[in-house]
């Protein structure tokens, strides 16, 4: 569907939106210390800093969730000061999260104008409702099925377009994207690129919130950066690399955001030959060697995480070879931990981690024989194993005694992470290692990665995000369909390369 051109918010001065000394604390923590930020109308500026930098807290005050204890906002040149996050979109302030906040049972439609449904007499006019609606999705070249589907059926882009839809169609004049391409394909990222280019030209204030520095340093035209709640940079993308912008993030000089060691990969310790699943893979052929990184690339559903799942018996094998080390077909999850293989998963909350226990039962209750023997143990012990593995990997947390889910997202990586090293296994499945988490953390766990492969360590790796694959491994093997192409050696690869593998281009 062609889009139509966005209708323009009403003349405004060009600073669309000023904060300005925004501060707030929670009891004892200080959240914002005197943060000023700004977007004009016509601008798409990128907010970015690490996990608990600040970010979260800063847009929870302009859409109204929290109250600052000090500072003054402007909205379109007059005082903004939202009390609810109803008051803040009937202000023309519209919320776009990284977790859409959509009604799944509701249509699109209903979602597009929830809240400020046309009412006669107490009835929803459902015609207008309609027209409403499709004139919203037109706006943002969104197809017209939409209107009728329930959101719970609609893919993640799909979900995306009817909460942006619904920002337009409520002529919101600032627009905040939180994340917003943290699970979306490359082909719906440029889509939703498209769509930010075009509101943008409409003369709408656009804040950009991600982890992707190469997505900050094509869409947005101004950055900020956010450190221990201030402002402690900012300046156009054009003429700053990632490096500086990741420099002014971290606090220090970061050099090379993929460390990569000088590797010599060893014996062959995974061989897997015709492996196919219930579903998918339909055919997976591969050799891991010891001291090397393996990454598969490919499409979101094209059976990348289903062949992980699948070597490591989560789920279930219907034709293929899979030798590991001394060990030939399929097993269970437990007989691969005692075996020497270990998996994170790429949904942590649900199953990489009980986000409800302590940091010091998620990393060693898969393995408590080191802490007593004949039915006994020690609970001292334990927690001491775990310490270690919290200053090892510098997992910023109060005790080894705190619940997992307190801590931030690359926090919660690394205690998931240290489960595997604790096990010491060998063999290490990493499905989206570093997804949602800050750019500090994700160089942390690069770093751990290349030191694990350094040891002799074999490491698998499933990702979407290719600068990563391409920085970290030493070959690259993509999935297509449920089939797995050769794996090549990254030397020989560019993105473009794998795009046109992915998507059946090449």
């Amino acid at each position: 569907m062609t889009a139509r051109p966005i209708s323009t918010p009403a003349a405004a001065p060009a600073a669309m939106l000023t904060m300005r000394d925004i501060r707030k604390s929670f009891g004892a923590t200080v959240a914002l210390n005197g943060v000023s930020f700004s977007v004009d109308a016509g601008e798409i500026v990128a907010l970015v800093g690490e996990n608990g930098a600040g970010k979260s807290t800063l847009m929870r005050v302009l859409s109204g969730a929290v109250r600052a204890d000090a500072g003054a906002m402007t909205l379109n040149g007059q005082p903004y000061s939202p009390r609810n996050p109803q008051e803040a979109r009937a202000a023309g302030v519209a919320m776009v999260y990284q977790e859409l906040s959509v009604v799944p049972h509701m249509t699109g439609a209903e979602n597009i104008v929830l809240g400020v449904e046309p009412v006669r007499r107490g009835i929803v006019r459902q015609q207008e409702t309609r027209a409403i609606a499709l004139e919203a999705l037109n706006q943002v070249g969104a197809p017209a099925a939409l209107l009728d589907r329930p959101v719970g059926a609609m893919s993640l882009a799909e979900r995306q377009l009817v909460e942006i839809a619904r920002s337009v169609a409520l002529k919101s004049r600032v627009l905040v994207f939180d994340e917003p391409t943290s699970a979306l394909t490359a082909e719906d990222t440029r889509r939703l690129f498209e769509l930010l280019r075009r509101l943008k030209k409409s003369g709408h204030a656009i804040v950009f919130i991600s982890h992707f520095l190469e997505e900050v340093r094509e869409i947005a035209d101004r950055f900020v950066v956010l450190r221990d709640g201030g402002s402690v940079g900012e300046g156009g993308t054009a003429e700053h690399s990632m490096n500086e912008i990741a420099s002014m993030m971290v606090g220090r000089d970061v050099s090379d955001l993929f460390p990569r060691s000088r590797r010599s990969p060893g014996d062959p310790l995974l061989d897997i030959s015709g492996l196919a699943g219930a579903s998918k893979p339909t055919n997976a052929s591969f050799v891991l060697h010891r001291g090397e990184v393996l990454g598969i690339a490919g499409l979101i559903g094209a059976g990348r995480s289903e062949m992980l799942r699948s070597i490591f018996g989560l789920e279930p094998v219907k034709s293929g070879q899979i030798r590991f080390a001394t060990y030939s077909g399929p097993a269970l999850p437990r007989q691969r931990w005692r075996q020497g293989m270990g998996m994170v998963s790429e949904d942590r909350a649900k199953e990489g981690l009980a986000l409800s226990m302590t940091i010091t039962d998620n990393m060693t209750l898969s393995r408590l024989d080191a802490f007593g023997s004949w039915g006994t143990m020690s609970p001292s012990k334990q927690e001491a194993a775990a310490a270690g593995w919290i200053r090892t990997l510098g997992i910023r947390s109060r005790d080894p005694r705190q619940r997992v889910g307190e801590l931030s997202g690359g926090n919660q990586q690394k205690v998931a992470l240290a489960r595997l090293l604790h096990h010491d296994v060998d063999l290490l499945l990493l499905d989206e290692p570093t997804r949602g988490i800050d750019v500090a953390s994700k160089t942390e766990i690069y770093e751990l990665i290349d030191a694990l492969a350094l040891q002799g360590k074999a490491i698998l790796v499933v990702s979407s995000y290719l600068p990563e694959l391409l920085g970290i491994c030493d070959r690259i093997a993509v999935m297509v369909r449920g089939t797995l192409r050769p794996p090549r050696p990254v030397r020989d690869l560019t993105e473009h390369d794998i795009i046109r593998q992915a998507t059946g281009a090449a």
